[in-house]
């Protein structure tokens, strides 16, 4: 795998020979962040079934339906920000030697698509 910048291989956070004390926080970092993205996930499904709700029903306003949707692009922010968020402390764990190798890119299957460049296959090839 290359970087998107086209540099040397890359690798995930995973695949380092991590310190015992990296490995430690890397371990509580993931606990962490997963289980607030879960309950973001979570919410933004209920959000989605409510939104489904509104526009089946005949007499719900445009607005109502407006409000809903805003409230679901909220939490897609809130999911992206905390995404950020850990790959900061996870950037923070790693050594000078360690952040040259590592493609943040790769530890989210959604933040790949986000990076500039990246398509669902890898970096993109100028046309």
């Amino acid at each position: 795998m290359k970087k998107w910048r086209g540099e040397g291989p890359c690798w995930r956070v995973s695949e380092f020979n991590l310190s015992q004390e990296q490995m430690k926080n890397l371990d509580l970092l993931q606990q962490s962040y997963f289980r607030e993205a879960q309950l973001l996930r979570l919410e933004l499904f209920t959000k989605n079934l409510e939104l489904r709700e509104l526009l089946i029903h005949p007499t719900v306003r445009a607005e109502t339906i407006r409000g809903k949707t805003l409230e679901i692009i909220e939490i897609q922010s809130k999911q992206e920000e905390k995404a950020i968020e850990y790959l900061i402390k996870v950037r923070n764990l790693l050594n000078p030697e360690q952040l040259k190798a590592w493609c943040p890119e790769q530890e989210f299957p959604r933040f790949r698509q986000m990076m500039p460049g990246m398509g669902p296959m890898g970096p993109m090839s100028p046309k």
